[in-house]
Order: C-alpha cells, then structure tokens, then sequence
C-alpha cells in the first residue's frame, strides 16, 4: 500500500472522528467537556503533568475557542475526496461511457455545498446587541420552562430573549441560538439557518452522489470481468468458487484507494444522512438543537400546566405553529412586526 493510500486513509479516519464528536457537541455542549475530563482523570496516573497540560490547553484551543482549523481541514479533506474522485473514478467511468451529467454531478453539488458554506460562515447568525436587545426580546414568548423572563446575561449584561443562549465559543448572545458549528466557525442561529440547513443537505447529497457512482463503476468492472463466475484456488490449492469477500478483496487490491474512499463515504453518507434528518425534524417541529438538549431533562406533555414544588415540571414546545409554517420560519425567521400582526 503506497503513502497516498495511507494518507488518505488516515485523513478519512480523522474526519470521520471529529464529525462524529461534533455532531455530539452540537448537541449537547457539556458532552465532549465531560468526556475530556473522565479521560484526564484516568490518563493522569500515567501521562507526566507537563504533557497533560499542554493537551488541555489544545483541546481547550480547538473546542471551547472559535477557530479555523476545521475550515481548513474542511476544505484538505474535501479536495483529497475530490481528487481520487476526478483523477481515478472520473476517468475510468468516461472511459466506461458513463453519462456525463451524472459524473458531473458531485462538481454541481460542491459548488452549491461552497456557496452555502460561504454563507453560513459569514452571515449573522442573530447576534444580540444592545441596539437590538428590545426588539428581540418581543419576537418569542417565554415558556416558563426552558426561557425565563428577566434572566440576564452576566457576560453580555443583557436581559436574554426567549430562545436566545450565550456562546462561549463566540463570547455573545445568540437570537433562536441552535449550536456552535465548528466546521464553518460560526454559530447557528435565526439568520443562517437556512444555509446551515442547506450546507448540511448539500453535504449529504455530495457524499451520497460520490458513493453510488463509485459504486456502480466497481459493479461495472465486476461484470465486464465476469468475475462473478470464475474460480480462485487457495493456499492448500483447492478450488473455490468466487465468493463476496473475495471479490471486495480482490478490488481493494486493484482500487485500493477507490474501495477505500468508497467506504469512507457510505459511513459519511450514514452520519450526515442521520444528523440531516435530526435537523429536519428539529425543522419540522420549530426546535433548536440547545431546546431538543434541554428539554431532554422534563417530560413531554401536550398541556404545559403549573406544577406543584415537589412534582418535576412538565415542558411543552409553545413554539410550533404546523409543519408548513415551521419549515417557513427557518429559511423566513419572524420579526417584530410580524408578530404583532398576529
């Protein structure tokens, strides 16, 4: 196995990694913090104090601070993709007499994901200033549960909005804050919703594109070679017929890279896939990330009643209005006039 091979291997395996412990992060932020200090407490025994250290004011650095790391390891990560894409699939699948539209596909879909990107990472996501502090505070009403009325941010020395959460990572309050993203170094919020939403989907179709054609291209080699019929004779020198495992075998060490990208991009396919259908029903239902994480800690009623000071409180989303009207206010976030028209 040549160095690009492991390159490429040892870059997919990392980004698999840290998309997964961003994507827990995004959900809950206290979870990757607690995790860190479980595994320090227990390494600390055996890891000399200098070096601990060191490794907690890097991770400290990457996750707690805003930075452009992961946008660039982003963009490395997406040009490796698409290099074995355009420099191996691409030209066997042309030479295969693949349709061009279709192996024009993912380049479309990368433009799109770019520009949505672009987007995200440099529109306001709904940041809360002293000049639009009042305004803000009007659009969503306070649930009693999750937001309550008068609490001030000690950072920001403001009476937060409903739905409204302090970035750490940002040092500011956020309007309908939904998580920190640290793939496009800003955070989710009212007013880059809808390119978050659309770089996530965009995303997902990338990887989902880049897979069935990778796919049908080793199918197609398969047939053409006829494979599929044909016999090995193993170590003891016995014959066999061709079975599945072999035949991956026998791919990986033809395409080594191509199986293994191939690989790579079902799993990225998978995860992306699961975490856009969370967002999407978080659409669906007029809820944020930072809500879905809070709400976990009270039971789900259709009544939101004054509960006695000994029984647990019971919380109810107060801010759907219906599936259309939902999905309108991601990429149509409400302002004051709106809701006083109501």
């Amino acid at each position: 196995m040549d160095f690009l091979t492991l390159f490429l291997i040892y870059l997919c395996f990392v980004l698999a990694t840290i998309a997964l412990l961003c994507i827990c992060s995004g959900r809950k932020e206290s979870f990757l913090a607690r995790s860190v200090n479980g595994a320090s407490q227990v390494l600390s025994f055996v890891i000399p104090t200098q070096l601990r250290s060191v490794t907690q004011r890097v991770l400290h650095r990457l996750f707690h601070t805003r930075s452009c790391l992961f946008v660039v390891l982003h963009i490395a990560l997406q040009a490796a993709v698409y290099g074995e894409y355009t420099w191996e699939v691409f030209v066997y699948c042309w030479e295969l007499q693949f349709h061009l539209l279709l192996l024009l596909l993912p380049y479309l879909l990368l433009a799109g994901n770019m520009g949505c990107f672009i987007l995200c990472s440099r529109a306001n996501p709904g940041i809360i200033t002293k000049s639009n502090q009042a305004s803000l505070v009007k659009i969503y009403a306070y649930d009693g549960v999750l937001f309550q009325k008068g609490i001030v941010c000690p950072t920001c020395n403001m009476e937060k909005p409903a739905r409204s959460k302090h970035c750490s990572f940002c040092s500011m309050c956020v309007h309908r804050f939904d998580h920190h993203c640290v793939w496009v170094n800003n955070c989710i919020g009212a007013f880059n919703a809808k390119y978050f939403f659309l770089y996530l989907f965009t995303l997902t179709a990338m990887a989902a594109t880049i897979a069935i054609i990778t796919a049908a291209f080793l199918i197609q080699v398969v047939l053409l070679s006829n494979m599929m019929h044909g016999s090995y004779i193993d170590d003891q020198g016995q014959e066999h017929a061709v079975e599945i495992l072999f035949l991956i075998q026998h791919l990986f060490l033809t395409f080594p890279r191509i199986v293994f990208m191939l690989g790579f991009v079902i799993l990225l396919t998978l995860v992306l896939g699961a975490y856009c259908c969370f967002n999407l029903y978080l659409a669906l239902t007029n809820r944020t990330s930072n809500e879905w994480c809070k709400s976990r800690r009270y039971g789900c009623s259709h009544h939101l009643t004054l509960q006695p000071r000994d029984r647990r409180v019971v919380y109810k989303n107060i801010y759907s209005k219906g599936v259309w009207m939902n999905l309108k206010e991601i990429f149509k976030p409400p302002t004051v006039l709106e809701r006083k028209k109501k």
